[in-house]
């Protein structure tokens, strides 16, 4: 699958569209909402979005996912159905450039309130290896700047840029494995609710204050738990965790890009060998709702273990948690085991 072609712009609005027609029928916010009543009417795209939008509106929203637990977002198919409720929504919450058919429906939606959480943060491009670099506070610094950033921002990330990543020139798009991006982009989406919503801004505003806590822990832990390992560097079938690597100064080596099914080249597996006994990695990590069957085959032909690490693009039951950081902590202590870290 072309990484490029998974990550523009265009897809992530439409994905946050096409996420609030998917909530009104398998979210749970459907069952506590009873019909609606008052509250506003959310779409999130997928689950990063449905996760921020649930925990920030609380009970003043009633949230609805456009991709269904169990279901690859990047292939997502809206019906008519919900393309046709994207349209009554009060507002969307979606990360372009992931889901290009939500993209497509949110654009023609014509609701008002389409927030795009790409703009809010700062993409970078990562290839299928991407070496951590200490970001020290940078996080702290950009918060409050891309929190209001939104017009501007929007115009930088234009449908040209490709929001790809893992080929030159694109940007990737999994922010939300970043939880100081992440914080980020709760930041604006709390503001975005508080003028959606001014009748209960103050509630949306201590939300998104309890939420960027609760995230600033999870960096500390991050921060703390990877701190000395035996090798910075892990395999993954799926080239999602570069925001992560490069936050916690380690290096990510993606078997075959941004496509967890994609079978690698035999040149890929020599290198991926090569690389594995030079950093003295350990395991290769699949992720739950691709196939394991790359990873195993690679684990067989290099000597190496396997292992889960969750790109949390949704949540089922075979999940290792029950949300955004239950998971995010079951990733930290897999990347521990795997990294030798103490």
């Amino acid at each position: 699958m072309n990484v490029r072609r998974l990550i523009p712009t265009t897809a992530v609005a439409g994905a946050v569209v096409l996420g609030l027609t998917a909530l009104s029928s398998c979210s749970t916010s459907d069952a506590a909402d009873g019909g609606n009543g008052d509250k506003l009417k959310v779409t999130a795209s997928f689950y990063p979005m449905q996760f921020l939008a649930e925990k920030i509106g609380g009970e003043h929203v009633a949230v609805t996912s456009l991709t269904k637990p169990g279901v690859e977002p990047h292939d997502l198919e809206l019906t008519p159905r919900q393309i046709g409720s994207i349209s009554e929504s009060d507002y969307v919450l979606y990360l372009k450039g992931i889901q290009p058919a939500v993209d497509d429906a949110i654009k023609q939606s014509g609701v008002q309130n389409t927030v795009d959480a790409a703009t809010l943060t700062t993409l970078e491009n990562h290839g299928s290896e991407v070496s951590g670099h200490d970001h020290g506070h940078e996080g702290e610094e950009h918060a409050d700047e891309h929190g209001h950033e939104g017009e501007e921002a929007h115009e930088e990330h234009s449908e040209d840029d490709g929001h790809n990543h893992g080929e030159e020139g694109g940007a990737d798009p999994h922010i939300w494995l970043d939880p100081v991006k992440y914080a980020e982009v709760a930041k604006g989406v709390g503001k975005s609710l508080e003028k959606a919503d001014p009748d209960h801004a103050a509630d949306y505003k201590k939300n998104t204050d309890a939420l960027v806590a609760e995230l600033g822990e999870l960096n500390t832990a991050y921060e703390t738990g990877l701190k000395n390992p035996a090798t910075k560097t892990f395999i993954t079938t799926h080239s999602a965790f570069g925001y992560l690597a490069e936050r916690y100064g380690l290096t990510q080596q993606g078997i075959a890009g941004i496509d967890p099914e994609a079978e690698p080249s035999p040149a890929r597996i020599q290198e991926i060998h090569t690389i594995a006994e030079k950093e003295k990695a350990t395991t290769v990590f699949f992720e739950t709702l691709a196939s394991d069957r790359t990873a195993k085959t690679l684990a067989k032909d290099t000597g190496l273990k396997t292992g889960v690490l969750d790109p949390l693009e949704g949540i089922t039951d075979k999940s290792r948690g029950a949300d955004y950081i239950e998971v995010m902590e079951s990733n930290l202590a897999a990347l521990q085991k795997a990294l030798g870290a103490k």
